[in-house]
């Protein structure tokens, strides 16, 4: 299983080096691409895939329980997202797809800050509003308010 952890390009211990954002000065930010386990153990293979092992199968137990967050109580994406950084502690693949997120989520949150974008938002939800208040009103006019006790009386 070659997950692209222990693969460097220079020296033996280097990890790659990928730089994808420019910061205000006109700079490249660099981040290291690899494994963040401890340097003992990486020097020994079976403990080095033993703790591949360990930290996909945390990180496995973690989106699981996000993902069954989802249609249950609870901050499902967030705890699926804190999987995918324990993954990113340890496989290249991860570390991508969760840069890769954080773009497109702060790509998003640009987008939502833009005024015209939150004008239409505030007059939608102004009209979803004044939908769902009318829609409560006729009900209430055509049938009252019953309590659920009292339903047998009527």
């Amino acid at each position: 299983m070659d997950t692209g952890s222990n693969r460097t390009e220079g020296a033996p211990g280097e990890a790659a080096v990928v730089s994808d954002e420019t910061r205000p000065d006109g700079a490249q930010s660099e981040q290291r691409l690899g494994s963040k386990a401890p340097a003992f153990i990486k020097r020994r293979r079976a403990l080095h895939l033993s703790w591949q092992v360990g930290v996909f199968l945390v990180g496995l137990a973690v989106v699981v329980a996000g993902i069954v967050m989802l249609p249950l109580p609870g901050p499902g994406w967030v705890v699926i997202f804190g999987g995918m950084a324990i993954w990113a502690t340890e496989f290249v693949w991860a570390q991508l797809v969760l840069r890769w997120a954080k773009r497109k989520v702060t790509e998003a949150a640009q987008r939502a800050l833009d005024p015209k974008v939150r004008r239409r938002n505030i007059t939608l939800t102004a009209i979803g509003l004044v939908i769902v208040g009318v829609l409560v009103g006729i009900y209430l006019w055509k049938f009252g308010v019953v309590m659920p006790w009292k339903i047998k009386d009527q």
